[in-house]
């Protein structure tokens, strides 16, 4: 048994007490869309997408939003977002017919850089590993994930689906849930979570050329259950879901690897309910959310505090600084402030 000294017994105590000290504050909401994307490129710059043809932009930290619906793209649900400055960002729909769009002026006009109209396409997120080259990736259609590369800041996607030669089981997709089902890493490290009827993680080493697959034992077996979201910090990674028409179920929804992705264990106290994003803040502190709420963990995910009756679709950090934001239905917006003991 590790011997715990009566110093870092206190520390612990005093972490702990201080969570309670957090706050998550709406900072905006009315809006009729469901928003699920969301970057944040500093303490000043963030970007948000949703249903409805939807995005805004901040550039004061959250304090207020320029909002946007585009009447051509009304009817679609823009479920993921990567932003670059407070002039560049991506979006991606979800659904038939796949849509992206570039902005390079702020959101001001938007332009179309991939459309597709097969009846089999669901697009359900992406991530760059710089600006200029990213990734999408989407449900399978004969069996295979669709990936898209983009090597040119987005004005231009290549399908690579070809480079994935594992096939995925029946009724094996992903989830769209908040754009975190795909991560990209250092050195051309991605990772992509699949869920429904089986769980798994792919992973390429190599900007998406080949590609591994490792069992993710979390709940899974139907179409409504799965890992909703995963983050990566180094070897460590978390993958947290559940399922949602049962969102208050606990019982294996989130898990945690040392090594990123190949082998899990089960946390002592696991999040409070279905949750469709998690996000490392720290090394060590993560928060995740759902619509039941939203919960923190100080040590790597081993243990869950709810912190607020409050649920969202998505929470994410800057990428270049503290901010953290969340977002969810109805054009919800949030800001959380976290106490200075637990930023480390």
């Amino acid at each position: 048994m590790k011997k715990i000294t009566f110093a870092s017994f206190l520390v612990q105590v005093l972490i702990f007490s201080t969570v309670s000290a957090q706050e998550i504050t709406l900072i905006d909401s009315g809006k009729n869309s469901s928003i699920r994307g969301l970057s944040i490129v500093d303490d000043s710059v963030a970007w948000i997408s949703g249903s409805n043809g939807y995005t805004a932009l901040s550039t004061n930290s959250g304090k207020t939003w320029k909002w946007n619906q585009h009447p051509k793209y009304n009817k679609l649900d823009f479920r993921d977002i990567e932003a670059f400055s407070s002039r560049e960002a991506i979006i991606v729909s979800a659904g038939t017919p796949a849509v992206i769009l570039k902005t390079a002026d702020g959101g001001i006009t938007w332009k179309e850089v991939y459309f597709n109209d097969s009846p089999e396409i669901f697009l359900d997120g992406m991530d760059f590993w710089t600006k200029d080259h990213g990734i999408v990736y989407g449900d399978p259609i004969n069996g295979k994930i669709q990936l898209l590369e983009t090597r040119d800041a987005g004005i231009t996607w290549k399908n690579i689906s070809n480079n994935i030669k594992i096939p995925l089981a029946e009724g094996e997709a992903s989830f769209a849930a908040s754009g975190t089902t795909i991560r990209t890493g250092k050195k051309g490290k991605v990772w992509i979570a699949t869920g429904g009827m089986k769980s798994r993680v792919f992973h390429s080493k190599n900007f998406g050329k080949t590609w591994k697959a490792f069992e993710c034992p979390i709940i899974q077996g139907n179409n409504s259950s799965g890992p909703f979201s995963i983050a990566v910090n180094s070897k460590n990674m978390v993958a947290v879901g559940g399922d949602y028409l049962i969102d208050t179920l606990r019982t294996n929804n989130m898990l945690l690897s040392g090594d990123a992705g190949k082998t899990w264990a089960t946390p002592q106290i696991s999040p409070f309910g279905y949750r469709s994003a998690v996000e490392y803040i720290t090394q060590n502190i993560l928060v995740s959310t759902g619509p039941t709420g939203t919960d923190i963990s100080i040590d790597g995910g081993k243990t869950w505090k709810n912190i607020s009756p409050q649920g969202f679709n998505t929470v994410r950090k800057a990428k270049n600084g503290k901010m953290i934001l969340l977002t969810g239905s109805k054009g919800k917006i949030a800001k959380l402030y976290l106490p200075d003991v637990l930023k480390d």
